[in-house]
């Protein structure tokens, strides 16, 4: 019996007696049942995902909020001057950190990250000035929240690591904003970019203080980002 050109569905030939008509619509009809099964099921807001390159092999997926994924959360230790956040799962494209209400014990104190425990002269702080590129020396961090006022509780500060499981150098940029002090209306904003000579896939971040000063507040999530 004939076939439909794209699909192959089996459709009577016009040689084909009447008294057939009724097996060959049914036979036509389930192969078309058939080919579509995927594209039943499914629940609200999913979307059709294709499944493999094979003829409608679809699944059906949640799409998750904007595509970012929380790896870790929580608040900073108030007996320390370190935060690290350990065992970062792959998968991802890029790390962003977030975080929230950050103080120490110092007026001014900076925090610096690091990654993979690695505190040798890897990293090229604000690498990129102006138009240009600016030449830089290696040090031994990356700065990410700049000169904290230890009475501001209103600070919010943001860090994306670029492709951070790539073998290439790693690039990373952070912003910060903070008031003054706590009833201040006037407020200092700072950016920051830099990389880090590192070519194996960041597993860890260290989160420091430059006068290793105890953390006094401070939320943070980390986000994988595809």
């Amino acid at each position: 019996m004939p076939t439909t050109t794209n699909f192959g569905w089996t459709t009577p030939a016009d040689t084909d007696l009447v008294k057939d008509g009724a097996s060959a619509i049914r036979t036509l009809g389930n192969g078309i049942d058939t080919s579509f099964l995927d594209l039943k099921g499914g629940t609200t807001g999913q979307v059709l995902s294709k499944a493999s390159n094979t003829d409608l092999d679809y699944s059906w997926t949640t799409i998750s909020g904007g595509g970012y994924t929380s790896l870790a959360s929580g608040s900073f230790p108030t007996n320390a001057s370190t935060l690290t956040i350990s065992t970062i799962a792959g998968g991802y494209r890029n790390l962003v950190i977030v975080c929230k209400n950050v103080r120490t014990g110092v007026d001014g104190d900076n925090v610096n990250l690091r990654f993979n425990g690695d505190s040798g002269s890897v990293y090229f702080d604000n690498l990129f000035l102006g138009e240009g590129v600016a030449s830089a020396t290696p040090g031994t961090l990356l700065r990410f929240i700049g000169s904290i006022d230890n009475t501001a509780s209103n600070n919010l500060a943001v860090a994306t690591i670029y492709e951070y499981e790539t073998t290439t150098w790693k690039l990373a940029s952070s912003i910060f904003i903070t008031p003054n002090a706590t009833t201040d209306t006037n407020a200092r904003g700072q950016a920051y970019q830099g990389g880090a000579n590192l070519t194996a896939a960041i597993t860890s971040v260290t989160l420091y203080s430059d006068n290793a000063s105890n953390f006094a507040a401070g939320t943070y999530v980390l986000y994988g980002v595809k």
